[in-house]
């Protein structure tokens, strides 16, 4: 099958009448009218007001979605600056109590399949009953609001069962994949001391099977704070995991009866830690708050993805991606949310679309890299499947090409909305994103989302408008972060984002925003990994890949390559003597799938004879990024402040060899 010609900017769709009439950002806007008196034509209008009168705004999505609350607040927002800013001051809510506002509905909270569990659904009131009994244990442990209760669990309902029951006390919930090795968990969990393990004693990928148990239990002799493990026999059900110290089965929890009572908790109280790691240090713990998670996830997938009470959402992740803490806020909306734990590869590509059909996806939401795989393999979903419930498809994770646009309508449904999206574990959402308003045109984000000021600046922090800048957010919203975990005086937290432009936030992104307000995201402006979604500082690489005796150093980088591709090559000097060989290759791809994520292991190792360092000894991922970019190397490094300047010759002839006279 061929894709057939296309460029950056062709239009590939536009919503009919019907479309945007029935679209929710168009009930908001007539209800706007209606009960503000405030009346817009266009979205960019619309967008141009959200962002200018940000109190307004945030406080008409409050009205708007009917947020429940037992205390009202006295103030929209205390200060409008960044970071700084408190919302909704006073207001007293819970978020699980906002999801079983939906538990008269008629159709089901979930449905799930994975590699070893069949398709099944699962209605509101299983979910609310296993809610109860989940909140009604954790009491008994002794888990109050504030308490950490952490998860190393896979993509299943007893997942979502668990973070629901702990939102709904007030503790504060974190998650990470079984597919992170001990030490990734390890730095991010012992961060914040659990009181409550969540664990399972396996699970199936790609057709192999995992041992979970060796991991969880190098987890509890690690984390003193732990008072209780919760084991789930997930990869065998029928066994009963030993070698735990005071343990519970899952099953046995589930026998707790009783009412449950929402913890009415203020505005900003932690809801979740969540992670996004920098190239140097620990991951971060981003610490979002129940009152901004609410607000912010109804009004993007609301008003953005376009979901509706009673229809069904799914986006492919796993529980150490942000994607699937915004996938499960669809219930807020009434929406069913539809879990996968597996591999989208596994019997074959085609596993998502059967699943797709068989659920009767009305939005599917997956990462550019599997769009990708999917065009590469030929693959034509639509004409092999009944995707008729199918209105939209969702992108995230990197860029997807304007190849990949064209052949979500060739091959999968030319009359839908391509919601390509890009925000951030940060903010738990998207400030690119997507609109039933608004055309669709190939390589480009649609637009700007509601309440979020994205502008695209210059070193000094001029505006640019359809120049490459750096991606910047100039007012506050509300799911930012609260503060990271542990950061006495936001110190990390405003060299993380507020640094380069104070009182604005850089995300790190590099992105051109055109006149019309659409934008072209071109990629990571720093030097963090982001393979699929998940981010992985390069430092949490070295780590692993320097305890190798062979190796002497290492470079890693993750970039946008010449056919739109994310790759993520690693660099080695080796000890004098030594060859990098196959055997050598693959013992270095061992020890980073198993110490930390499959998703990080490189797509291929070099041999440098050095590392490019500073004169003070600090290694230049952002100026070898930016060469391998395509970019001019004179541009990207100053040859003056390295100890090495000979050691770019490597890269320089690599990206030559990539892009030819192409080269930026």
């Amino acid at each position: 099958m061929e894709i057939g010609s296309v460029k950056e900017g062709d239009l590939l769709w536009q919503p009919s009448e019907e479309v945007k009439n029935a679209a929710n950002v168009s009930q908001y806007m007539n209800w706007l009218k209606d009960e503000k008196g405030r009346h817009f034509k266009t979205y960019e209008d619309l967008w141009e007001w959200s962002v200018t009168n940000i109190e307004d705004f945030w406080e008409s999505i409050w009205h708007f979605y009917g947020t429940k609350a037992s205390s009202p607040y006295s103030t929209v927002i205390t200060e409008r600056s960044m970071p700084g800013a408190v919302w909704f001051k006073d207001a007293k809510l819970n978020y699980t109590e906002q999801v079983f506002r939906n538990l008269r509905s008629e159709t089901p909270a979930l449905k799930f399949q994975s590699e070893i569990s069949p398709y099944v659904e699962i209605s509101w009131e299983e979910l609310h009953q296993q809610v109860v009994a989940i909140a009604l244990s954790l009491r008994k442990m002794g888990v109050g609001p504030g308490d950490r209760v952490v998860a190393y669990l896979p993509n299943i309902p007893q997942t979502l069962v668990a973070f629901l029951a702990c939102a709904s006390i007030g503790a504060t919930w974190s998650s990470c994949s079984p597919d992170f090795g001990a030490r990734s968990v390890l730095d991010r969990f012992q961060q914040i001391e659990p009181k409550v393990l969540f664990g399972v004693d396996g699970y199936q990928y790609g057709g192999r099977k995992f041992d979970c148990r060796p991991i969880m239990m190098k987890l509890q002799q690690a984390m003193p704070t732990l008072k209780h493990t919760v084991i789930v026999p997930y990869l065998n059900p029928e066994g009963t995991p030993e070698g735990f110290r005071p343990g519970h089965i899952w099953d046995d929890l589930l026998n707790e009866t009783g009412d449950l009572e929402y913890e009415q908790v203020d505005f900003n109280h932690p809801l979740w830690v969540v992670y996004s790691s920098g190239t140097t240090g620990l991951p971060k713990p981003l610490v979002h708050g129940h009152g901004g998670i609410i607000l912010e996830l109804q009004k993007f997938l609301g008003l953005h993805v376009n979901i509706k009470k009673g229809e069904t959402l799914f986006w492919f992740s796993t529980t150490g991606w942000v994607m699937w803490n915004i996938l499960q806020a669809g219930l807020m909306l009434g929406a069913t949310a539809v879990l996968y734990d597996g591999s989208p590869g596994y019997p074959d590509m085609d596993v998502l679309w059967e699943l797709a059909e068989k659920a009767k996806m009305n939005v599917f939401g997956t990462s550019a890299a599997f769009i990708t795989a999917c065009m590469n393999e030929g693959m034509e979903p639509g004409k092999k499947h009944d995707l008729s419930a199918l209105k939209a498809v969702g992108s995230t994770g990197s860029p997807l090409s304007p190849a990949g646009f064209k052949w979500v309508y060739d091959s999968i449904k030319d009359d839908i909305l391509l919601g390509s999206v890009s925000g951030g574990t940060d903010p738990c959402t998207a400030f690119l994103g997507c609109c039933p308003l608004l055309p669709v045109r190939a390589g480009e984000l649609q637009c700007r989302c509601l309440g979020v000021r994205a502008e695209a600046l210059d070193d000094s922090g001029r505006e640019l408008v359809n120049e490459v800048g750096e991606l910047v957010i100039s007012e506050p919203m509300p799911s930012m972060p609260l503060y990271l975990w542990n950061d006495p005086d936001n110190k990390r937290y405003i060299e993380s984002y507020f640094e380069k432009y104070p009182g604005k936030w850089r995300h790190g992104d590099w992105v051109k925003i055109t006149p019309s307000g659409s934008c072209v995201v071109l990629g990571r402006s720093d030097s963090t990994l982001k393979r699929m979604g998940v981010r992985m500082g390069s430092s949490e690489i070295y780590g692993v890949v320097d305890e190798i005796p062979e190796v002497v150093e290492s470079l890693i980088v993750g970039f946008e390559g010449p056919d739109g591709r994310y790759l993520m090559p690693l660099f080695v000097a080796l000890q004098p003597g030594l060859e990098l060989d196959d055997s050598l290759k693959k013992k270095i791809a061992a020890k980073i799938r198993s110490s930390l994520s499959p998703r990080h292991v490189p797509d291929e190792i070099y041999v440098v004879p050095e590392i490019p360092k500073t004169l003070n000894m600090k290694k230049l991922e952002v100026p070898v990024k930016k060469i391998l970019s395509g970019l001019p190397p004179e541009t990207s490094v100053n040859l003056d402040s390295m100890s090495n300047p000979e050691s770019l010759d490597f890269f320089i002839d690599m990206a030559k060899e990539m892009y030819g006279s192409k080269q930026v």
